[in-house]
């Protein structure tokens, strides 16, 4: 007769997250502490009875704050559920109750009180004035709207949600929890404070007027007047943008495995370059090149007598610039799209006597389709959010992107028109985003099956092979041109008066010196240099956590929801980095969570606007893996907590480096949301070389951008020291190379090529 079950007085889990609810609760600082989340001065200035770093127990029992009080008393509910099994009903209902109650009160408490008190007249008549403000949540309250979590997970879990899986159950609550605080409230508040009025009421034709305003949609540039809105200018822009950086990468593509090319190793690096160089950086070249003392304007000036004009501020220089920043990124997206065409269909179509220029046209392409959306797609929201090239080349050509940032930062400080242009920003990137799914439709452009096939691509037509040399040829010129002018502009005292060399900017920016206190660093770089590192290091792990846990939950779990669960978790890399930066000032500048300033808002920026990539990379590699490797562990009594960390996570190593990588180099060169979020002890890289640009140092900034990518390259090759390459197959025209080998690094299309 086997013994009788033993029943513990407290469920383990209900029992540790009560543990530590009451812990925030009672003994960390409810509210942030100065100094920023890292800091613990705290615990010797006075803590616990110290109000500004005081636990809620005490600011209650010192009557500051008596609408914390119920949440202490909801953290001692889970007492009820003594000696009660988790298979009870009762257990399950309570803990709901539990997590419901305690999460709905925190919100409430949070969201009613703002900076100045009540945020709502009601409110105020019905509990009167508060003395004290509302400042942002710190430790304590991290830690009990933690409890409070994953006590309502454990519950629904207890259900019989997901077969009663309490790590999993409790997996799905906190990733929709952070992407919901994260991403869909941030968004929403913005939204809302579109239609906020001067004297901060909410009004429809206060929105109105923002977004019918001639500024934004005047066509004048098409009927004789001086210039086209804005939101036309960046739609325009990005169309433009989009189509011509399809078709380059597209020609890359097809040059890397159609055409037998020679050297594919080296167009793989060139599409490398731009990803790891800050976009705006590129822009700065081209001014070098072709600003009014720049080379090639220069040379034309002494070899022809033409007059140097400013013909590349404006639509011109910022389509050289954007095209040259993206095309890289359309390549890598639609090289797996070429390679994976089966070649059995074309050599079907030659069976049936086709030519190679109709196989290419009526088989080839159109099961490109899918790859052909997602680059234009991918170069249409790049351009949208560009911030940096229209700073540095817009002229006169007024975007989006800028015309926020100045909104915002300029001497209007208007946040409501900030918002009412990032709505029009955000509209025009979902719209193309559901125009490309509705264009590929639910055609189905699979080729690829268990059947064998030659594994031969046939050649490209010979004129379209020379076409595309001249093509390639030419954009890789103008590649190599653009960068050695950054490396060479880096060393030029002044670009255009005196091209003598120097290491003044270099000594300026990264200068070292020994002083009798020791190593001094003097350059005025060091910090923002040093806070990008660091504060990518810390991005760049959680990204990949969250991403690659998204992607676990995704593949290997079967749940209620679960599309509508991806679209949120995939929705963040469809929202151009400029409306994040806006929409996090708007949320977090402001109590419950008051985060501008910190180094934290930049963590979070970062990581859910990349966690996407970790997301594919991960869907990706899981696609691989036997799904009975984890039934077996499962079988064997193993949780699924045990079996994600020993039997999915070691397999997953390709995949947890590239989100690693991809993530740290993002962070590195991101500008668009960062121009938002800096501060004067936060300033990143890219913020400190926009600002030296502003002020005409472009010595200083071409160095800085020379060194950023320097750093990204070493990061690269360390990666693809660990990671190597991987066989796709023996597809190929021309030996080892490209066509045969893929690096496991997803390209920045990776998020939007799986979901499209």
């Amino acid at each position: 007769m086997p013994p009788p079950a033993r029943i513990r007085p407290l469920d383990p889990t209900a029992a540790l997250w009560t543990a530590v609810g009451l812990v925030g609760f009672c003994l960390l600082p409810w509210y942030a502490v100065d100094g920023g989340f890292w800091t613990f001065r705290w615990l010797l200035d006075g803590w616990p009875l110290d109000e500004d770093a005081a636990p809620a127990l005490f600011l209650v029992l010192q009557g500051e704050k008596p609408w914390l009080a119920p949440l202490g008393l909801i953290l001692l509910l889970p007492l009820l559920a003594w000696r009660r099994p988790k298979a009870d009903p009762a257990f399950a209902r309570l803990m709901v109750v539990i997590g419901a109650l305690g999460l709905g009160w925190l919100l409430i408490q949070g969201f009613a009180i703002g900076h100045r008190g009540w945020r709502y007249d009601w409110l105020e008549a019905l509990f009167g004035d508060l003395d004290w403000r509302q400042f942002g949540m710190g430790y304590g309250a991290l830690l009990t709207a933690l409890a409070f979590l994953f006590l309502l997970t454990l519950g629904i879990a207890a259900r019989g949600a997901v077969g009663g899986d309490v790590f999993v159950v409790g997996s799905i609550g906190f990733v929709i929890a952070t992407v919901a605080l994260f991403v869909f409230m941030p968004i929403v508040q913005m939204l809302l404070n579109a239609f906020v009025t001067d004297e901060g009421a909410y009004s429809l034709a206060a929105f109105g007027r923002r977004l019918f305003s001639d500024r934004l949609w005047s066509l004048g540039c098409l009927t004789g007047g001086p210039r086209c809105g804005v939101a036309w200018n960046s739609f325009f822009l990005a169309v433009l943008v989009g189509i011509l950086s399809t078709l380059l990468g597209l020609a890359f593509a097809l040059v890397a495995t159609r055409t037998g090319f020679r050297f594919r190793r080296i167009l793989r690096a060139l599409t490398i370059l731009p990803i790891i160089t800050p976009a705006f950086v590129i822009g700065l070249a081209v001014i070098l090149l072709f600003g009014l003392s720049g080379f090639f304007t220069q040379l034309s000036a002494e070899l022809f007598g033409t007059q140097p004009t400013r013909w590349v501020y404006g639509l011109p220089g910022l389509l050289i610039a954007q095209t040259l920043a993206f095309t890289p990124i359309a390549f890598l997206v639609l090289i797996g799209v070429v390679e994976g065409v089966s070649p059995s269909m074309e050599e079907a179509a030659q069976t049936l006597r086709a030519g190679r220029w109709q196989t290419f046209a009526t088989v080839t392409l159109p099961l490109m389709r899918p790859g052909l959306a997602n680059a234009f797609l991918l170069g249409f929201i790049e351009s949208m959010a560009d911030f940096g090239n229209p700073l540095v080349l817009g002229g006169n050509f007024d975007v989006l992107s800028t015309e926020i940032f100045f909104a915002i930062v300029g001497a209007q400080n208007d946040p409501g028109m900030a918002a009412t242009l990032a709505v029009v920003l955000l509209v025009f990137t979902l719209a193309a985003f559901y125009a490309q799914r509705f264009w590929l439709g639910r055609r189905s452009y699979t080729t690829v099956s268990g059947k064998g096939d030659a594994g031969i691509h046939p050649l490209l037509p010979r004129p379209l092979r020379i076409t595309l040399y001249a093509v390639v040829g030419f954009w890789v010129a103008l590649t190599l041109v653009v960068y050695g002018t950054i490396v060479y502009g880096s060393f030029v005292k002044l670009w255009g008066v005196d091209m003598s060399l120097t290491l003044t900017h270099y000594i300026k920016a990264f200068g070292i010196a020994w002083t009798d206190h020791g190593l001094l660093w003097r350059g005025s770089a060091w910090s923002s240099f040093w806070t990008t590192i660091w504060i990518s290091l810390v991005s760049a792990p959680l990204t990949a956590a969250i991403g690659l846990l998204t992607a676990w939950l995704l593949v290997r779990q079967d749940f209620r929801a679960k599309r509508a669960f991806e679209f949120g978790t995939m929705l963040s890399f469809a929202i151009p980095g400029t409306v994040i930066g806006v929409s996090y000032v708007i949320a977090f500048n402001v109590p419950p969570i008051e985060l501008t300033g910190t180094g934290i808002i930049l963590v979070l920026s970062f990581i859910f606007r990349n966690m996407p990539v970790g997301v594919r990379a991960g869907i990706a590699s899981m696609a691989q893996i036997d799904k009975s490797l984890d039934e077996s562990s499962l079988t064997l009594g193993a949780g699924s907590f045990a079996t994600l960390r020993r039997i999915v996570l070691p397999l997953l190593k390709p995949a947890i480096l590239a989100a690693l990588v991809y993530s740290f180099v993002r962070a590195m060169t991101a500008i668009s949301a960062v121009i938002f979020l800096v501060s004067g002890r936060y300033d990143m890289a890219t913020s400190y070389i926009v600002g030296r640009v502003e002020n005409n140092e472009y010595g200083i900034a071409i160095a800085y951008a020379t060194v950023l990518i320097l750093v990204m390259l070493a990061v690269i090759g360390v990666m693809q020291l660990l990671v190597g390459t991987r066989a796709i197959g023996r597809r190929g025209t021309g030996g080892p190379g490209l066509s045969g080998m893929r690096t496991n690094m997803p390209p920045q299309g990776a998020a939007l090529t799986g979901a499209g």
